[in-house]
């Protein structure tokens, strides 16, 4: 699971868009269509999902939220008020692209912010119920969202900044068994070392050791430095990545202690206490999963049935041997039909008994010392659902099922579907998808005219092709406002730029003043 970040990958865009442009003085018009469709494959690759549309008004979803510092910037006193507040990935595109994001992942139960009283810029993809128009502001927020301090880029139980720059290894999220007010962490992220009591820099003694690895003889020559970059890794006493599917930290497990009598069941890992992390047992640590208890089980079975079977052969009296005459007709007539005696044994447990609850088999007590529980990918079939034990489960139906996460419709790929909307796709996609929403007669007109203009166009850009001279913005700028004059106009311009490349000792723009506009 990776961890929150700062940065969005669409600023990342924004940037190598603008490095782009200013990485070269020019460049032909196919160089930039070609640089423009490989930016917005990267693009769509970084931001798979369409942005056109604001979740408000589907209500509360677990979805992927995003947090505002730009709009609703944290004072630096903690204890200080204020009012915390997140938007849908829609809205962090079209309503803050430019503002200070920090990316939350998922949280469950709410309801995007944007254009609410929490936020002060407004939903530029909502319409104002009054207007009718794009560009809601001051609707009312949903109450029922709740917030942690990873609403002000605070996580973990420590409240540590999230810096992507400076953050090694992974963090993980709680699977939140509560919000704040409760008790719980509200689905915070966590590190490691965190969980178990370590201090954050507890790896760094044994970088240092490892700063310089010797590569032979012992003396130092040709020590080989560590790279710097490495992942930190998971502490001793933590459970291994692959060990677990999710963690319920030790405050939400405290909210609902009755949780802890699982711990080490089929399902769950051993408790991994908050000082200290698994207990370990011949220096590994110990995990218990279903099909190793029921071959304790099986193994524990074998061995009383080998005990009862036995018979002591060091000494036997007489009076042993006349018990056993006694009881050989009887065990003879048991051995005749054992399966029919079994069948009938079990019938009348079930009937007397019925079947057992599954929290009758667990521990009768949990250590009190506080600790995490990490839960395997089956652990929601191996909580108990009876009449006693629902009523916990009824408010938590993470832990009841598999949780849907909500997710926009895919943007278009550029090749297929095209038409189906006009705020995505390339320049060009947009272009025919928006000739494709015209009636017939409009739409011959248009092209017509795109004709016409196109021809004018490359009139008007032969020349500079022919001498090899950049297009310049000017260039541009005072073709068209001729090009709205007359046709005289235009041929004066073709004629200046004819003028402009026919003059020179092919050394392109030498001894000219004329500026030019870097990205054409």
């Amino acid at each position: 699971m990776d961890a929150p970040h700062t940065m969005n990958d669409h600023v990342k865009a924004d940037i190598v868009r603008r490095e782009s442009f200013g990485s070269q003085d020019s460049q032909t018009a196919k160089e930039f269509i070609e640089s423009q469709i490989r930016l917005e494959a990267d693009a769509r690759e970084a931001l798979p999902y369409s942005f056109d549309s604001c979740t408000y008004d589907l209500g509360p979803l677990r979805q992927s939220l995003f947090a505002c510092l730009t709009c609703n910037p944290p004072p630096a006193n903690p204890n200080d008020p204020y009012t915390p507040a997140a938007v849908c990935y829609s809205c962090q595109i079209s309503c803050h692209s430019e503002h200070e994001l920090v990316e939350l992942f998922n949280k469950r139960n709410f309801v995007c912010d944007c254009g609410t009283t929490r936020l002060p810029s407004p939903c530029t993809l909502r319409e104002d119920p009054k207007t009718g128009r794009k560009g809601v502001q001051s609707q009312k927020a949903a109450p029922g969202n709740k917030y942690n301090h990873n609403f002000r880029n605070r996580f973990c139980g420590c409240g540590e900044q999230y810096d992507p720059h400076q953050e090694k290894g992974t963090m993980f999220q709680c699977l939140g068994l509560g919000s704040v007010d409760t008790g719980g962490c509200g689905e915070d992220w966590w590190h490691p070392e965190c969980l178990i009591g370590l201090p954050r820099d507890w790896h760094k003694s044994k970088e240092t050791e490892k700063k310089q690895v010797p590569l032979g003889g012992g003396d130092g020559a040709g020590d080989m430095p560590v790279d710097d970059d490495d992942e930190a890794p998971l502490p001793p006493g933590f459970p291994a990545e692959d060990d677990f599917w999710q963690l319920i930290c030790f405050k939400c497990l405290d909210s609902n202690p009755w949780l802890k009598r699982y711990a080490g069941t089929p399902g769950f890992l051993p408790p991994v206490y908050q000082n200290g992390g698994m207990k370990k047992s011949t220096g590994q640590n110990v995990k218990i999963t279903g099909e190793q208890s029921e071959n304790s089980k099986k193994r524990k079975m074998e061995d009383d049935n080998e005990e009862t079977s036995q018979e002591p052969t060091a000494k036997r009296t007489k009076e042993d041997e006349t018990q056993t005459s006694t009881l050989a007709p009887i065990k003879e007539e048991l051995s005749a039909k054992p399966e029919e005696a079994t069948d009938v044994s079990n019938a009348d447990m079930s009937k007397a008994d019925g079947p057992r609850p599954k929290h009758t088999s667990l521990p009768a007590s949990a250590p009190a010392e506080p600790f995490s529980l990490f839960v395997e990918q089956d652990f929601h079939d191996r909580l108990c659902h009876c009449a006693e034990c629902f009523p916990k489960l009824a408010p938590h139906p993470q832990l009841r099922e598999e949780e849907d996460t909500y997710e926009p419709p895919l943007s278009d790929d550029g090749e297929a579907n095209a038409a189906a909307s006009t705020g995505t796709g390339s320049l060009l996609e947009r272009g025919e998808a928006a000739l494709s929403n015209v009636d017939r007669v409009r739409a011959i007109e248009g092209a017509m005219i795109y004709n016409h203009l196109r021809d004018k166009v490359k009139d008007f850009l032969k020349p500079f092709a022919e001498s090899g001279q950049a297009v310049s913005a000017d260039d541009i700028k005072g073709y068209f406002e001729k090009l709205r004059g007359d046709e005289q106009g235009i041929k004066d311009a073709a004629g200046q730029a004819e003028a402009m490349g026919g003059g020179g000792d092919g050394d392109g723009d030498a001894g000219s003043s004329r500026r030019e506009q870097n990205g054409y």
